[in-house]
């Protein structure tokens, strides 16, 4: 039972240290939507998304506004596509998509995932055509996402995917050039995907779920910054050592979760469909005091990126994982720290001075949620180039059984220093630097598959 001075203190958090509900997101299974057409396809797919969601948006505003508690988001993610339009061709696939974005439009959604593959082990004739049909379907819809699993820890890494994700992630950037690519935004290459991962671009409606379930995302960074900076300024530096610090930290996670918990249950309820889980991962924001990047500072490096910086994610990460699991048994997704530069006004500020290089990032993600996330580079970095950054940061995932993402995006135009803006959540920063350009094309040419790990055999 809470006691009166954290309900206060759960208050405060809202009104003036930033906590929210990032993102209610209704998971919808679309394998009863397939049938004898695409067009066909296309029109019950539309219809099921209408019937479950046609309320979804107006209940969470209104259990928001019953508790007082923000969301931020209202997000659709659906069967990855690649399963729903098996046999179709790239045209078809291209037409699903604009099914999708329409029906996202008219249940009134921000975002909606899971035009999505998983091909971690190999390509069906159906899978090709499907990646194929990416960079037309993003470019030509709003409120899209794309995702594509190459690599799990149990089946090793597609290298032959991998060397198609490096094409299509240059290809989204190119036909949304006049939004300085904007596209590769919208797109995310995962290893280890999770199938109840509300947040975006990533978030699918794995083929073990129930037909329908919400899934909530809560995020807190700015929260617990708020926090260690009291209790630091309260008891003394002195006074402290990193296991105070870690366990401040769970004791927020413990309340932001039960937050979210609490807001996620009832509009399950009120729309009488299963609840998920609750992803509790301190995904930042461009917002000023929403940052990770600002958390790293105030546990003690000077410069983000500075020896250190990796050690005190790793801190953070599992501080957080274990308030969430002691306050639900429902908690799920990715659940820890995110570090999405362009999202992160921190980190962007770090990217801008020098101080965070994209090999310190990549080492970052080894004790971090998700990986190498809204990470701009420059335009004219070569598919090849991008292919092996990507399947560095699915090594790192599948070796160490956890889930990586790499969401890179080739700014046409830009080299590295210059701006790139893409407003709202997606925020700003400085294009990153990427070294040695041009000095991977051999070993993508290869092909094949990377195998699983030894401590994949445990059957």
């Amino acid at each position: 039972m809470l006691r009166s001075d954290q309900i206060l203190s759960t208050v405060e958090m809202i009104q003036k240290e930033n906590l929210d509900v990032r993102t209610v997101t209704m998971g919808i299974n679309l394998l009863d939507c397939r049938a004898g057409s695409a067009e066909q396809t296309c029109k019950n797919v539309e219809k099921k998304i209408a019937l479950h969601a046609d309320a979804f948006v107006d209940t969470c505003n209104e259990v928001a506004t019953r508790y007082g508690i923000p969301v931020m988001n209202k997000r659709i993610s659906v069967t990855p596509a690649a399963f729903v339009g098996a046999g179709f061709s790239e045209d078809e696939f291209v037409q699903l998509a604009g099914s999708l974005d329409s029906a996202a439009e008219q249940a009134g959604v921000d975002i909606l995932g899971g035009f999505s593959a998983q091909v971690e082990k190999g390509m069906t004739a159906t899978d090709l055509a499907f990646i194929r049909s990416v960079p037309r379907a993003l470019a030509g819809t709003s409120r899209l996402c794309a995702s594509i699993n190459v690599g799990s820890s149990n089946k090793g890494i597609n290298m032959d995917a991998i060397a198609m994700m490096g094409t299509t992630v240059s290809q989204l950037a190119e036909q949304t050039a006049d939004q300085g690519g904007f596209g590769a935004a919208k797109f995310v290459v995962f290893c280890n995907q999770p199938g109840d991962n509300p947040f975006m671009a990533g978030a699918i409606h794995g083929v073990e779920e129930a037909d329908v379930v919400l899934n909530v995302g809560v995020s807190g960074p700015g929260v617990i910054a708020r926090s260690l900076e009291k209790t630091i300024r309260s008891k003394g530096k002195e006074n402290l050592c990193l296991d105070d610090i870690a366990e401040e930290i769970k004791q927020i996670t413990f309340r932001v979760t039960r937050c979210g918990e609490l807001i996620g249950r009832q509009v399950s309820r009120e729309l009488g469909v299963a609840f998920g889980v609750v992803d509790l991962s301190l995904a930042p924001t461009p917002k000023v005091g929403d940052s990770v990047g600002e958390i790293l500072s105030i546990i003690g490096v000077d410069a983000i990126g500075a020896p250190g910086s990796t050690a005190i994610v790793a801190l953070l990460n599992d501080a957080v994982k274990k308030g969430g699991i002691f306050a639900s048994k429902s908690v799920g997704g990715l659940s820890g720290a995110f570090i999405p530069v362009m999202e992160d006004a921190v980190l962007a500020d770090a990217v801008a001075k020098g101080q965070l290089t994209i090999e310190k990032l990549e080492a970052m993600t080894c004790v971090c949620s998700v990986g190498l996330d809204m990470v701009p580079i420059p335009g004219d970095v070569d598919s090849d180039t991008i292919a092996a950054i990507i399947a560095d940061e699915m090594a790192v995932g599948m070796i160490n059984n956890k889930t990586t993402a790499a969401r890179l995006i080739p700014v046409p135009g830009k080299k590295a220093g210059d701006i790139v803006s893409f407003g709202g959540l997606f925020g700003e920063s400085p294009v990153m630097e990427v070294r040695n350009v041009n000095k991977s094309s051999r070993f993508i040419a290869w092909g094949g598959r990377i195998p699983a790990p030894i401590h994949s055999f445990k059957n």
